[in-house]
């Protein structure tokens, strides 16, 4: 038998499946590699991280934009001014990362991050705000957010957290992180946890609140959300008797004290 042909019987080979190997990829990885160069194969480690900016602000907007295109392989997809719009264009472009303030108009950050997470739960949302306090850092937990930043914070935390997001963690604040640790730590959470469960407004309540601590009349209410007048005062009634509060004063009230509309 010619030489030749013993070297090349002796030469490994690649195994042929329907389901590469281990060995088979890294031969095509390798292959690849020498085709294209080095920098070809760096450039293509540089991950893509799509990311939907919510402020109702312009000038806010273009800032988060300006922060976060500065950094290689991040690109904002899409922005929006309300809630709704945020829902709306995440169920379309599904982005990596959602940065969201809280205070909007029609429905708030919260709101939506929960719907966002609901409807796509890969992927990750920050909430971006003025407001701190420990209620709202549990109320932002709660509502499927894995990372929170202050406004003031943005230049110095905003890289990092979306980073930190795009790598599968999350990123809080220290302070915002002790008050979730206590909160885990402490005796009587469960039991609070509970009385707070019982006492909550639904997903529509919650909503109807904002509207309502906005002005809108149940008439309003009702053609913003596509629902009867009639329907739209009984949310409105059982709205009142879970807060225990009788007119819409107290609603707005209590909208302003959890955050759902600003002072």
């Amino acid at each position: 038998m010619p030489k030749h042909i013993i070297c090349q019987e002796l030469e490994p080979k690649p195994k042929l499946a329907s389901e590469p190997s281990p060995a088979r990829a890294a031969w095509s990885a390798s292959l690849a590699y020498r085709k294209r160069g080095p920098w070809s194969c760096i450039e293509a480690r540089i991950k893509t991280v799509r990311i939907l900016v919510v402020d109702d602000h312009d000038i806010i907007r273009r800032g988060l934009r300006h922060l976060l295109t500065a950094r290689q392989g991040w690109e904002v997809c899409g922005e929006a001014k309300t809630g709704r719009e945020a829902i709306a264009l995440a169920e379309q472009m599904k982005p990596e990362i959602v940065v969201m303030d809280i205070s909007m108009p029609e429905l708030n950050g919260l709101e939506a991050a929960r719907r966002i997470h609901a409807l796509l739960p890969k992927t990750a949302i920050l909430i971006l705000t003025l407001h701190f306090s420990d209620q709202l850092v549990r109320d932002i937990v709660e509502a499927g957010a894995r990372a929170y930043i202050l406004k003031s914070d943005t230049d110095r935390d905003l890289v990092s957290a979306v980073e930190a997001l795009a790598n599968h963690q999350t990123f809080f604040t220290p302070r915002a992180a002790e008050i979730l640790l206590d909160g885990f730590n402490t005796k009587n959470s469960g039991v609070a946890a509970r009385a707070f469960t019982r006492n909550r407004l639904t997903s529509r309540e919650r909503e109807i609140v904002q509207l309502l601590a906005e002005g809108k009349s149940s008439k309003e209410v009702a053609a913003a959300l596509g629902i009867s007048v009639k329907t739209a005062e009984t949310h409105r009634a059982n709205i009142m008797r879970k807060l225990e509060v009788h007119s819409v004063s107290e609603v707005v009230r209590y909208a302003v004290k959890n955050q759902i509309i600003d002072a």
